[in-house]
C-alpha cells in the first residue's frame, strides 16, 4: 500500500487540472501577448484565471498577480514594498517563525540597510498581538506574517493583526504568507485588511511553478522584474498560460466543496493525533483543534532520528517529511521548533504528516499501524 502523507511539501494534480493543461500546452498553445486568435485565445485562459481567483477572495481581478509560485510572490512583497516605501520608514516586522522564502528576504533587506523585527512566539507557535502593538513604530512600513505554518500548522490570528495594525496606522503594509493556508480557509483580504497576500499552486493539487500574489490597488510596490512590461510592468516575461490556467482550476476545485473537506481532515487529523498519543515519548507540536490547520500534523518521537523513522515509513510505502520541504536537505534544526522551545534532543526527531483531500481513513489506520510497529522496534535497536 502506498500512502503519501507528505501534502505539505506538494500535492497530485487533479486530474482536470492536467487535462485542462495538456489542452492549452497542445492546442490553445499561444502567447497571450500576440495579437492573432492563438494569442486571444491565451489571454482569456488568464482573464478567466483572474475573475476565478478574484472571486474567491473577493477582490478586483485587476489586484492579481501571477507568478512563478510562493517563494517570487514573497519576494515582490517584501522587497517590492520596502522598495517603494523607503522614504517613509525601514522597519519592518515578521515573525521568528516564517518560511525560509520570507526569512532570507528579511535578511537582505536588513544588508540594504532596513530594521527588521522577528515576533517570537508561544509554544504553540503563536504570536502575541501584545507583542505587534509594541513592536509598531512611527517608521514601521511593512509587517509579514504567515496564516498558517507550514511545519506545525499553527494558524495565526490574521484578521485580528490586521485589525490591530490598520487602527495604530492604515499607512502599514500587511503582507500574509497564505501558502499553507489558501485553499483550506476562506481568506477575504478586505475583511482581514490584508494587503498583500501569497499563494502557491501545488501545494493545492495545481501544478509545481506557479503562484499569484494578491496586491491592495492602494498598496504602493515596485517591481523587482523587469523586462517587456507584462502583467502592467508589475511582473515581466511571457505568463505561464498552462500552469495559470491549472493553478485556477485547482483553487476552484478546492473551493467547491472545502467546509465537507475541511471537517473530513479535522476529524483524520484527530483521529491520527488520538491514535499516536498511544505511543509514549511521542508528543505533538502546536495547536489542538482548529487552531490549527486541518492538514498538518507535527511529531517529535524521542529516541528516534527523524531520518531513521522517514525512511523505516518508506519501506512501507508511507511517505512522509522530516520538517519542512525547503530545509529538508540542509542540517540545521528547524527555527519554528526551537521557537516553539523544542526540547534540543527532538529537534532532530521530528517527522511532518501532512494530508491532503485525497487521504482516507484506512490509510490513517495503515500508518498508525506502521507506527506502532517501528517505533518500539527502532527504540530496541538504538538502545543497543
Amino acid at each position: 500500500m502506498e500512502v503519501y502523507l507528505d501534502n505539505s511539501a506538494t500535492t497530485r494534480c487533479f486530474d482536470e487540472v492536467t487535462q485542462l493543461m495538456t489542452k492549452i500546452m497542445c492546442e490553445d498553445y499561444g502567447n497571450p501577448s500576440s495579437l492573432h486568435n492563438k494569442g486571444v485565445e491565451a489571454e482569456q485562459y488568464l482573464r478567466y484565471s483572474r475573475e476565478t481567483l478574484a472571486k474567491i477572495l473577493k477582490v478586483n481581478e485587476k489586484e492579481i498577480l501571477f507568478t512563478s509560485g510562493g517563494t517570487e510572490s514573497d519576494n515582490i512583497a517584501i522587497i517590492g514594498t520596502a522598495m517603494a516605501n523607503h522614504r517613509s520608514g525601514r522597519h519592518i516586522i515578521t515573525t521568528q517563525i516564517e518560511h525560509p522564502a520570507v526569512i532570507q528576504t528579511m535578511r537582505y533587506l536588513e544588508e540594504q540597510g532596513f530594521r527588521v523585527t522577528y515576533l517570537p512566539v508561544d509554544k504553540q507557535g503563536r504570536i502575541s498581538l501584545e507583542d505587534l502593538q509594541n513592536a509598531i513604530s512611527r517608521d514601521t512600513i511593512l509587517v509579514s506574517i504567515m496564516h498558517t505554518n507550514n511545519e506545525i500548522g499553527t494558524l495565526q490570528p490574521i484578521a485580528e493583526a490586521g485589525t490591530l495594525i490598520k487602527r495604530i496606522n492604515p499607512r502599514i503594509i500587511f503582507h500574509v504568507d497564505a501558502v499553507q493556508g489558501f485553499g483550506k480557509f476562506r481568506i477575504y483580504p478586505s475583511r482581514m485588511n490584508i494587503d498583500l497576500l501569497s499563494v502557491s499552486a501545488h501545494k493545492i493539487h495545481g501544478p509545481k511553478g506557479v503562484g499569484f500574489l494578491y496586491i491592495n490597488s492602494k498598496v504602493k510596490i515596485s517591481p523587482i522584474i523587469y523586462g517587456g512590461g507584462q502583467q502592467n510592468g508589475m511582473r515581466s516575461g511571457t505568463e505561464n498560460v498552462p500552469g495559470i490556467a491549472g493553478l485556477a482550476k485547482a483553487s476552484e476545485m478546492m473551493y467547491a466543496n472545502l467546509d465537507e473537506d475541511m471537517e473530513r481532515l479535522y476529524k483524520l487529523r484527530e483521529m491520527f493525533i488520538h491514535g499516536v498519543s498511544k505511543i509514549d515519548n511521542v508528543m505533538v507540536n502546536g495547536c489542538m483543534g482548529t487552531e490549527s490547520a486541518a492538514h498538518i500534523v507535527s511529531l517529535s518521537v524521542r529516541g528516534i532520528r527523524s531520518e531513521v523513522l522517514l525512511h523505516a515509513l518508506e519501506e512501507r510505502g508511507i511517505y512522509v517529511s522530516a520538517g519542512s520541504a525547503c530545509s529538508a536537505r540542509k542540517p540545521q534544526p528547524s527555527a519554528t521548533l526551537k521557537a516553539i522551545g523544542v526540547e534540543k534532543d527532538l529537534l532532530s526527531s521530528t517527522i511532518r504528516f501532512s494530508f491532503s483531500v485525497f487521504t482516507t481513513e484506512e490509510e490513517i489506520d495503515y500508518t498508525l499501524q506502521a507506527l506502532y510497529d517501528i517505533i518500539p522496534a527502532l527504540r530496541r535497536y538504538t538502545r543497543h
